[in-house]
């Protein structure tokens, strides 16, 4: 029965998807059965998020919908866009950018022109008075100014008039409504948040360090800014309105929502876990959206200096969000989007882990966000679903309005540009790409039943950029691949209208290839498992060549630590290290050659350990080489296995012991300038070896202890050697007589060659 047509088809899709998946990873790693065809799919709202939607959403069921398409319509100078404002009337947009900070005023046309250019960090917030001038806030300076927003010449700090400076403002005349005693102006610099005009076109300002909102009347010319409602948070972030003309405003600090009414007295709505009220945003029927970001427990924006602006860096005067978007531990990661109605209980509305809101724009479906360290758009419902409808790339989306033909207006960072969301003809989607570890071959691609309104293309390429020599889109043909055999794939969905798509998997084989034997070494002298180990035997540490300076290398998983054998001089050992891309199970097979010889020797086969112990007394001294062939047999079927080998370094065996010969021993009187000169024992002797240089000679008298005796010349480097010593009457047996005089011979392997003989001592 096919998968697709059983009951509860998504269930079971998912299911069957994760049983495949389980079986054989399908990413370049270490897969079970290299053999099996693999299924490779997305189905669910994280595995399509990795994707590219272009006029597509993705739904948080898992399911891709047309949705509004995105279209950059403007790259400016500057790094970042903190604000837009769009007029109506002109059809003009105007740009409030930070690094460099200025206000830019972009045409229907798409052309820009630098209206106002200041010397603060930014320009973070702009609003458009009832009179057709533009208000536009800069930090760290906290000053509004009031621009001509149709003016032909760029107007700078001294040109523009300011209708706000937070630095000579008195503190305070108010708290939540009540008059309190009014104190001096500090001097010190302000945050400036937002700026928005009520029905009566009074201008109010959202201001940090300390939170309090101003109000200015626009009307009246000369009019002078007054505190229209104070908090002890530290900032108010976010401002809107509701229908009934109450300012709701979100706290950073503890995270509060305000409703203020028009007199200026404030009431707490709701006090969110996080600390952060970065945006608020207010449906027609009344619904407040609040965005929620930040840990209690710190404070991600430090107080601004009274001095040295020109070294203040832009992540001190940026909101915490943003310090978030650049990985700040100040801020932890994630959003909680709250739902504030009247007579109800805040109600989480959505949650994520890993992407922060910078910007919430109510809309008659639910609520839109935007994410300022992904820079996804997603689009909310009132029962919390969910889609995901556009992805910015690189770029950090931070502020967002309404702009024409209802479509949304986004301005990003890193870098500054403008962005419009809205309707598309367009509606593809290009998914994430696949990597079979290996050249694949593509099979057959399973869709989840009740797609409709779709095609599905697919390209491939053997490098993971699809950008670089990959083929060109293919159609799939009787609903299989019709790209070439490579090791990447991507598929891409088109959607018509009314269409929709579920699950997606792609059938495919990767191609075999060979194992590989990546380092071999050969220790004579050495046994693994020796079956009578004796408290004092020696061992042996068997090191790869490429790990001999204290370098761990790693082969198939698997390291490259000492391998610790049993030193016997009748045996050999081989420890090879070896891979297969594919993850295939191996044996290999141990061949052995001597110097000369053409043909090489079977020793063992069918072994699936890495290291092999083998005799070595029934081989001839001499020159030899290993070879270790690698198989994937055991992953394959007859006549599709493949083989790699690699031959070790020459090494020789030796197993036989040196012959001493012409050993001779006579007492004498050693030659001396004054008498009686000391009585020596002279000692001769040959000593020869048919395969490795004699290493060292030692002597015994009377089974005493072993004493060191060198070659004629002193250097021990050849394979015949010639001793001549004489030993000094102090080493001799005291007692005249005979004595036993007993010669040892090594040679490089340790193989030892022993001879004796008699003399007679004449010692008084």
């Amino acid at each position: 029965m096919s998968l697709f047509h059983r009951p509860t088809a998504r269930r079971i899709f998912s299911t069957a998807i994760t049983a495949a998946c389980a079986l054989s990873i399908v990413a370049a790693g270490v897969q079970a059965f290299a053999q099996q065809t693999h299924l490779w799919t997305q189905s669910r709202f994280d595995e399509f998020s990795k994707g590219t939607p272009l006029g597509v959403a993705i739904g948080s069921d898992g399911t891709l919908r047309q949705g509004p398409g995105l279209r950059e319509t403007l790259t400016t100078p500057s790094t970042f866009i903190w604000s837009i404002a769009f007029d109506k009337s002109s059809g003009a947009t105007f740009l409030g950018t930070g690094s460099p900070a200025t206000v830019l005023r972009v045409d229907k046309s798409g052309k820009s022109f630098t209206l106002f250019e200041t010397k603060d960090v930014s320009v973070q917030a702009l609003a458009l008075g009832p009179d057709g001038s533009l208000y536009a806030a800069t930090l760290p300076g906290g000053k509004v100014y009031k621009l001509n927003a149709s003016a032909t010449a760029k107007l700078d700090e001294s040109s523009a008039t300011v209708v706000f400076d937070a630095a000579t403002i008195p503190e305070a005349s108010k708290v939540d409504g009540t008059t309190v005693e009014s104190k001096p102006a500090d001097g010190k610099s302000h945050y400036i948040w937002a700026l928005t005009f009520d029905q009566k076109n009074r201008l109010y300002i959202a201001t940090g360090g300390p939170a309090a909102v101003y109000r200015l009347d626009g009307t009246t010319p000369g009019a002078k800014p007054e505190e229209f409602f104070r908090s002890d948070e530290q900032h108010i972030r976010s401002l809107a309105w509701d229908a009934k003309g109450n300012l709701i405003a979100g706290s950073d600090g503890s995270g509060l929502v305000y409703r203020i009414s028009p007199e200026g007295k404030g009431y707490v709505l709701f006090e969110a876990p996080r600390r952060e009220i970065p945006s608020v945003a207010v449906a027609a029927d009344g619904t407040i959206y609040a965005a929620s970001v930040g840990d209690k427990s710190h404070n991600p924006l430090p107080p601004l200096p009274l001095q040295g602006l020109a070294s203040i860096t832009i992540t001190v005067v940026q909101p915490g969000t943003m310090q978030a978007t650049n990985a700040s531990a100040s801020v932890p990661e994630g959003t909680d989007i709250y739902v504030l109605k009247d007579n109800e209980a805040p109600q989480k509305l959505w949650s994520d882990k890993d992407d922060i809101v910078y910007a919430l724009s109510a809309q008659p479906q639910g609520v839109v966000a935007l994410t300022g360290n992904r820079g996804h758009i997603f689009q909310i419902g009132a029962d919390g679903t969910y889609a995901d409808i556009g992805h910015l790339g690189a770029q950090q989306g931070l502020c967002l309005t309404g702009g024409p033909d209802q479509d949304l207006l986004i301005g990003t960072g890193n870098t500054g540009k403008l962005a419009a969301l809205g309707a598309t003809s367009k509606h593809e989607y290009a998914s994430d790409v696949l990597d079979a570890g290996a050249m694949a071959r593509f099979g057959r691609v399973e869709i989840e039943p009740g797609a409709t309104g779709y095609e599905i293309w697919t390209r491939t390429g053997n490098v993971d950029q699809p950008v670089r020599g990959w083929s060109d889109w293919a159609l799939l043909k009787d609903d299989t691949v019709a790209s070439p055999s490579a090791r990447f794939l991507q598929w891409k969905a088109v959607l018509q209208s009314g269409g929709k798509l579920g699950g997606v998997g792609i059938n495919y084989l990767p191609v075999n290839s060979a194992p590989v034997v990546d380092d071999i070494v050969v220790a004579p002298g050495a046994r693994l498992n020796a079956q009578a180990q004796s408290a004092g035997q020696q061992t042996v540490t068997i090191n790869f060549p490429s790990s001999g300076q204290g370098a761990s290398i790693s082969y198939d998983g698997t390291t490259s630590a000492p391998l610790q054998a049993q030193k016997d001089r009748t045996a050999i050992t081989v420890r090879w290290a070896a891979h297969d891309d594919d993850g295939d199970d191996l044996e290999y097979s141990i061949y052995l050659r001597g110097d000369g010889e053409s043909v090489w020797r079977l020793l063992k086969k069918n072994l699936t350990d890495k290291a092999y112990s083998f005799d070595a007394i029934q081989i001839p001294d001499g020159g030899y080489q290993v070879k270790v062939v690698a198989s994937d047999a055991p992953s394959h079927s007859f006549g599709d296995a493949l083989t790699g080998e690699k031959v070790s370094e020459r090494f020789e065996l030796d197993t036989t012991p040196p012959v001493i010969a012409g050993l001779a021993a006579s007492e004498k009187t050693s030659a001396c300038e004054k008498a009686p000169c000391p009585t020596v024992v002279h000692i001769v002797f040959e000593a020869s070896d048919t395969t490795s240089p004699i290493a060292h000679a030692e002597y015994s008298i009377d089974a005493g202890r072993w004493q060191f005796l060198a070659p004629v010349g002193t250097l021990s480097d050849a394979k015949h050697e010639s001793y001549a010593a004489d030993l000094p009457a102090s080493s001799l047996v005291a007692q005249p007589g005979e004595h036993l005089l007993t010669v040892r011979v090594y040679d490089r392997y340790d193989n030892v060659g022993v001879a004796k003989t008699v003399f007679t001592s004449a010692a008084k």
